[in-house]
């Protein structure tokens, strides 16, 4: 039977806290880690199902992979070194994790099955490997979602390729695929995605360049490419702390500060959008750790007015959009956000879930194929059971509603939250948050 919590209205939250790493380096520092010759240690690591999978993944391949006291300690192979694994690779809820393997697999003389679970076996692959196919990744499949079996080969051929839609995933995965093909691999981006591929291909020493070509942006990596390992520290993962900080902005009368988040240009977009909507929030302490921009985030509860998201700014807030959709129910006013369309193909229908949820509460909200309205600033009714429909982001996101409701909301899964964010509640309950098991 699945486990439901349930949030109920709040009084001010109050604290100091720090949320686990980000999901997107720890992938990439497993997966550069194995790909490494020698050591990789990581500290900060996100110990969430997610990133284990990955592990899971990278060990089964042949990497090593431990934890240890200090942290996380990574074995790697070299380029090209990873053998095929025993049976199937389950990457679980994994849509990043599978899609990043699977440009690792391209470069290997491997023939592998990738599977997962419910959620991410309806989630569509093609756009990473139509350009994977090109290079030389055979695929063997009844469509374009799992499970599906790959055979990589170490005669990869390079490619240049332009990014039909703004997606990491797919930059990230044909730039790991380029590692082992040789001359230069190209990816022109038309609109900027998250970039930490890029930084850490530099950290462990591949050459990579990234220039203007006109209005695109071009990155090129060099293949052949000789790894070596490093250290890491990951910092707090930005989309995690956006539940703490929609929190404190919701709840009346607080102040909160989240230490040590990553404030990368490419994954501000919902700190940027809050600040437009008239939040008091601030970045301080600010640094770099590991080739990465790190900071602290203030923020203090007070009024919030409505504003339009351009479609421009998704791809820096695209795991953002239910929690700022919640948000915006209590801003004065209408919030209007566009360019959601890959929404439709997260963990759930992340635009329908969102729309349902919002209903749910009694929140006046409409929909099209890619955009959402959220008129905001009058009591909400809560006193709803929201389906998450396997999607973690959903299930935060509406217990973050129930703190500012006039009745608790419940969600009906609250295991999937341990896919990104296992202290969620725990972190929540300690800055004054009523999440509690449910009863209903």
């Amino acid at each position: 039977m699945l486990q439901k919590l349930s949030s109920s209205k709040s009084g001010s939250l109050r604290g100091i806290s720090r949320v686990p790493g980000d999901k997107s380096i720890s992938h990439r520092a497993l997966i550069f880690g194995a790909l490494a010759t020698g050591k990789t240690r990581i500290k900060g690591l996100l110990e969430a199902e997610d990133v284990l999978a990955t592990g899971k993944a990278l060990a089964s391949l042949g990497a090593g992979v431990e934890r240890d006291p200090d942290g996380w300690c990574v074995t790697g192979r070299g380029i090209g070194g990873l053998t095929g694994a025993p049976g199937k690779l389950d990457f679980g809820n994994s849509g990043t994790g599978a899609r990043l393997m699977m440009g690792v697999i391209a470069g290997q003389d491997a023939r592998v099955t990738f599977t997962g679970d419910e959620s991410l076996s309806r989630r569509p692959m093609g756009r990473v490997l139509l350009p994977l196919q090109r290079m030389g990744l055979g695929v063997e499949g009844a469509d374009d979602t799992l499970p599906l079996t790959l055979t990589g080969t170490p005669d990869l051929l390079p490619i240049e390729y332009e990014l039909p839609v703004p997606s990491a995933q797919v930059k990230s995965a044909v730039l790991l695929a380029g590692l082992h093909a040789p001359g230069k691999t190209t990816i022109f981006e038309r609109e900027a995605t998250r970039d930490h591929t890029e930084r850490m291909l530099r950290h462990f020493g591949a050459q990579i360049a990234v220039r203007q070509d006109g209005s695109r942006n071009a990155i090129t990596v060099t293949g052949d490419a000789e790894l070596a390992g490093q250290d890491v520290t990951v910092p707090g993962d930005p989309s995690s702390a956006a539940f703490l900080a929609a929190a404190a902005l919701v709840t009346q009368g607080s102040r909160i500060t989240i230490e040590g988040v990553l404030v990368n240009p490419t994954r501000t977009g919902f700190y940027d959008t809050l600040k437009e909507m008239g939040a008091k929030l601030d970045f301080t302490n600010l640094r770099e750790e590991g080739g990465e921009p790190v900071a602290d985030i203030a923020v203090t509860s007070g009024p919030l007015h409505g504003v339009v998201v351009p479609a421009s700014r998704a791809p820096s807030m695209i795991d953002e959009y239910p929690v700022l959709a919640v948000v915006a129910a209590f801003a004065r006013g209408e919030t209007r956000m566009e360019g959601l369309g890959e929404l439709r193909v997260k963990e759930s229908d992340r635009l329908a879930s969102t729309l349902a949820g919002l209903a749910a509460c009694g929140v006046d909200a409409q929909a099209g194929d890619d955009w959402l309205s959220v008129r905001g600033g009058g009591p909400i009714a809560g006193g709803a059971q929201i389906e998450t429909h396997m999607d973690h982001r959903i299930a935060m996101a509406f217990l973050i509603m129930g703190l500012g409701a006039r009745a608790p909301v419940t969600i009906d899964n609250a295991g999937i939250i341990a896919t990104s964010f296992p202290e969620f509640s725990e972190l929540m309950r300690g800055l004054g948050a009523p999440i509690e098991t449910s009863k209903v």
